[in-house]
């Protein structure tokens, strides 16, 4: 099963049991994330961060990462996801497993350093939050691993996929996360994680 596969399995399999019926409330699961079974290698890309420095996906091994995928001139969900994570670097756990976010670009077009640098000044977002740049010949390759769309829209929007894998310091996808994903969400797996 593909990693987007397990994503609209286990999406499907909730919006099913939604109308089911009975009184017992279902357990719950070990993790908010859909798990990614078996654990796969996560890409290796390298791109620039807001610093223009070049980041490695294999350089990050001995932390917990999670890889989004976003633009700066999004109107919606892209802010959400960017403040949601940067909170989850904030915490405790997020210290003890190493965190950081790699955000990849969806808009080479748009995500200009300018465009990037405001991005990050407005949002506040930390250092160990990376928001990676390139072509659209350098990040086509990373969007094609990761199983993301990206569409140019009307009004400088863009169509793209909204998910997030955390990757564990071994390199491993390990959980996948769609655009409704959490602060807590996040801590409580890199917790079970951190724990087990």
């Amino acid at each position: 099963m593909t990693r987007l596969t397990a994503v609209v399995c286990a999406l499907g399999v909730a919006v099913a049991c939604a109308g089911c019926g009975g009184t017992k409330t279902p357990p719950q699961p070990e993790f908010r994330g859909t798990v990614v079974e078996p654990t796969a290698a996560a890409p290796a890309f390298t791109l620039t961060d807001q610093a223009g420095h070049a980041v490695a996906m294999t350089a990050q091994r001995g932390h917990y990462v999670v890889v989004t995928f976003l633009y700066t001139h999004c109107p919606d969900v892209c802010p959400v996801i960017a403040g949601m994570l940067n909170q989850a670097l904030k915490t405790p756990i997020a210290h003890r497993a190493g965190l950081r976010v790699l955000a990849v670009s969806v808009d080479p077009k748009g995500d200009t350093p300018a465009a990037v640098r405001r991005f990050i000044r407005v949002h506040q977002l930390l250092p160990t939050f990376r928001y990676l740049t390139g072509t659209r010949a350098q990040l086509q390759p990373v969007w094609n691993a990761f199983h993301i769309a990206s569409t140019p829209g009307a009004k400088g929007t863009v169509s793209h996929t909204a998910v997030e894998y955390l990757i564990d310091p071994q390199g491993r996808e390990r959980l996948i996360y769609d655009s409704t994903v959490t602060t807590a969400e996040v801590v409580h797996d890199l917790t079970r994680l951190v724990g087990a």
